[in-house]
């Protein structure tokens, strides 16, 4: 990898599992809610349900629970959600360098949006929830991309700044993030928790970073540990 570590022009982060100390922003409420969904999470990794269908099935398990649940307690939910060790330091160093910083995200957009402003990221995209017009949720989430097809938006972000593919490298924390991985742009695989994003990543002979400290990161970008 030594010819490829030049510093990159744009970085792309996943959110939960990378930027945050949460393995998913939908895994927070769960716990929150003492729900489990363990098992649509995997038909969900198969491919066997899509991500509005997923996105449902979380709802209808909270408010089997809980019916109506307002949003000031799903903000709640993400108050003891810690920032990875080292994000902050790693994004303020891409900011130094004139590197543009996204998150592009499956998780949940009133948490990733925060996330987002706290680390004065330039883009954010992220799926969420819709609440009435007395602040409580709906049934349904909005999908504004697909946990399998980060690429797309991806593709779309470069094409939108003027950057090429082999400027950007990705940063991802499961097999589902290997999307973000397009043609001729690099891709490194942070803090995976499942042993088949392991795999995955070894498969795809991406770098991986175990170590949970994102500025495990830099050398992998061409940028030295310390300015």
């Amino acid at each position: 990898m030594d010819s490829e570590t030049h510093p990159p022009k744009v970085v792309v982060f996943d959110c939960d599992g990378v930027l945050v100390d949460a393995v998913s922003s939908w895994r927070t409420l769960h716990d929150a809610f003492g729900t489990d969904n363990g098992l649509n999470l995997n038909r969900f990794i198969r491919g066997e349900l899509s991500d509005v269908e997923f996105m449902r099935s979380d709802i209808q398990l909270w408010k089997a629970v809980r019916n109506p649940i307002h949003q000031d307690e799903i903000f709640r939910a993400y108050a003891g959600v810690n920032l990875m060790q080292g994000a902050r330091e790693v994004v303020q160093r891409l900011h130094d360098e004139g590197i543009y910083v996204a998150i592009v995200s499956a998780g949940v957009d009133v948490f990733v949006s925060s996330i987002a402003a706290m680390l004065n990221v330039e883009d954010w995209i992220a799926n969420g929830f819709i609440f009435d017009e007395e602040g409580f949720l709906s049934d349904e989430g909005i999908c504004r991309l697909h946990a399998s097809g980060k690429g797309d938006i991806i593709d779309r972000l470069l094409d939108m700044q003027g950057f090429e593919a082999a400027e950007c490298v990705s940063v991802g924390d499961s097999e589902m993030d290997l999307s973000m991985h397009v043609p001729g742009s690099r891709f490194i695989g942070f803090n995976p928790t499942r042993e088949s994003s392991l795999d995955a990543f070894a498969k795809a002979n991406v770098p991986v970073v175990t170590v949970k400290d994102l500025r495990q990161i830099l050398p992998l970008l061409g940028l030295s540990p310390e300015e």
